[in-house]
């Protein structure tokens, strides 16, 4: 895998993980914006079409990424997710990382530290699609959950297990470790 040049403002070192070859690290170096994300786009696509499953961002270089840079890795995660594969994020620098946050993205995408735990949480998802599905559904964190309010079926979100006041009604309600929401 070559070394790849954009416009003299991204550089794109690709990297091969691991001896099965479906998992490669892409280090990123420079900016992401609108004049050099379509060429990107184009490569990182071309890329991910020659059956490649996991992709790892190595954004330690990247030190400006646009709303269409964004763009661009969610059309990367929406065609991994079409061919069963997965990618992740990691060392985002302080200012790419609110660009991220800002536009909320960072619900979207798995965005770890440091590349061991980025490597992990790609392999999980091959573990868990490894597994079989009754494991797998029981294996589903419970928490955070989204409920409606037993009395005034207003929707509300938890962290965790215990006793909450509506904002709706104000009833208290108690919710069970297994998620199960009732008036206490």
């Amino acid at each position: 895998m070559n070394e790849i040049m954009i416009k003299d403002s991204l550089k794109i070192t690709p990297m091969q993980v691991g001896g099965s070859g479906d998992t490669v690290q892409l280090i990123l170096n420079g900016y992401l914006d609108t004049y050099n994300s379509p060429e990107f786009q184009s490569h990182v696509n071309s890329l991910i079409n020659t059956g490649i499953q996991n992709i790892i961002f190595n954004c330690n270089g990247l030190n400006y990424i646009s709303s269409t840079g964004i763009g661009a890795f969610t059309a990367f995660l929406k065609l991994m997710k079409q061919k069963k594969g997965d990618m992740a994020l990691f060392g985002l620098q302080k200012k790419v990382m609110e660009v991220f946050q800002l536009l909320g993205f960072t619900k979207f995408f798995k965005i770890a530290e440091d590349f061991d735990n980025a490597l992990a949480l790609v392999q999980s998802k091959a573990k868990e699609e490894q597994k079989e599905p009754s494991e797998a559904a029981r294996s589903q964190p419970i928490f955070p959950l989204i409920f409606d309010c037993p009395r005034c079926r207003k929707k509300l979100k938890t962290a965790r297990a215990g006793k909450f006041r509506c904002s709706g009604c104000k009833g208290i309600i108690a919710v069970d470790e297994n998620g199960k929401a009732g008036l206490a």
